[in-house]
């Protein structure tokens, strides 16, 4: 598409300060998420930290549940598995 009259040359031309803008705003965009997940990554690694060190000590505040049975759990034989229906 040819150019107007009215149209100055600087519009022809690449314009250098909206592409550093650009390219400012991505690097500015690009930190902030880094800095998003890095902060996630720690407070996850803390909080399963705490979890995995307190695994074994029951807390004081929850009575104790025995919700699991101490008999293991068997198969059932001569059971043929579920199959999926289309």
């Amino acid at each position: 598409m040819p150019f107007s009259e009215n149209q100055s040359a600087e519009i022809r031309g690449i314009d250098w300060l909206a592409i550093v803008r650009i390219l400012l705003a991505q690097v500015v965009v690009l930190l902030a998420l880094t800095a998003a997940v890095v902060g996630y990554v720690n407070w996850s690694s803390d909080v399963a930290w705490k979890e995995f060190t307190g695994a074994g000590k029951p807390e004081a505040s929850e009575p104790m549940h025995h919700s699991q049975s101490s008999t293991p759990v068997q198969r059932v034989k001569d059971e043929a598995p579920c199959t999926r229906r289309a």
